[in-house]
């Protein structure tokens, strides 16, 4: 009987690290496609970055450099969709 239990544990043992690792898998994945995600937004948006700092460094106003990222990086998604 002892060595029964002994073989159980075992093989749960094993059950026990295959989910530990399927677990890691599945959110290293989901981490990954985050990144992955993030990254796109951002190439997305240097072009909207990039004119809003002409426009401030031209008029010296965050107003108007805020409006201009808006205008560009909504066109930017429109664009997209």
């Amino acid at each position: 009987m002892d060595l029964i239990m002994a073989v159980i544990y075992a093989v749960m043992g094993i059950f026990d690290s295959i989910s530990l690792d399927m677990m890691a898998l599945v959110v290293l994945v989901i981490i990954g496609i985050i990144l992955i995600l993030l990254i796109r937004l951002l190439l997305m948006l240097i072009p909207a970055v990039l004119l809003a700092l002409v426009v401030w460094f031209f008029t010296g106003s965050l107003f108007w450099a805020g409006i201009t990222f808006l205008i560009v990086a909504a066109l930017s998604l429109l664009k997209k969709l």
